[in-house]
């Protein structure tokens, strides 16, 4: 019996120290994206960067995304419900991390549909389609395509755009701002400037919280 609670302590010590390290590599890695933000404050937006909510709002979350990431799917209809939560004291801009192969295609799709006047539509459409042309993190462009015809955008248009010099600058620079960043996974989150201290829902949730009561 001795010998089973020594085991059994042996067990919960490795447990917390698992529960420890990995706190402590969490609040390394947010410190270490803090002093990143502080270095390259000029890298969180840019003026071409898709935004919504109010322009105004005293409370910003910036958000690195890659159409084919299963988690930026998973979240995007938890930051709509932050920005109807928070109506007007809250604003969202969107940056791009193609870090799948393939990726690239799709995020100049999306900056193609900004000159149209179509991001969130498309956006909206990549994420509800996404399991029939990004299925296991393998992004399949082409397939993408059959959809946006389907639901009627101006496919032509779409393709002359995204192929343009100004286009491939823009995906390039969000890639290199995101270097700079630290935005090494996606989603990766900015609250006025703040990294997430733990990745999650509710750590983002908190921290727009935060914010919001700071600010207003």
């Amino acid at each position: 019996m001795k010998q089973n609670y020594t085991i059994i302590g042996a067990i919960l010590l490795m447990a917390l120290a698992f529960v420890m390290a990995a706190y402590l590599y969490n609040s390394q890695q947010a410190e270490t994206q803090t002093q990143l933000v502080t270095q390259n404050a000029q890298a969180l937006s840019k003026p071409y960067s898709p935004r919504k909510g109010n322009p105004e709002a005293k409370v910003t979350i910036v958000e690195f995304l890659d159409p084919a990431c299963e988690t930026c799917r998973q979240f995007h209809p938890l930051v709509k419900e932050l920005l109807a939560t928070y109506r007007g004291k809250v604003n969202l801009v969107i940056r791009y991390a193609p870090l799948h192969p393939g990726s690239d295609q799709m995020v100049k799709i999306l900056q193609a549909a900004k000159k149209q006047g179509k991001f969130w539509e498309v956006l909206d459409l990549m994420f509800e389609t996404q399991p029939y042309w990004a299925s296991h993190h393998q992004p399949k462009p082409e397939v993408f395509w059959t959809y946006l015809e389907r639901f009627g955008f101006d496919v032509v248009q779409l393709r002359q755009d995204m192929n343009t010099p100004e286009i491939e600058r823009i995906v390039k620079q969000d890639i290199a701002d995101g270097q700079q960043l630290g935005a090494t996974k996606t989603p990766t989150f900015f609250v006025n400037g703040k990294p997430l201290s733990r990745f999650g829902y509710e750590q983002l949730k908190s921290l727009v919280a935060r914010e919001v009561d700071a600010n207003y």
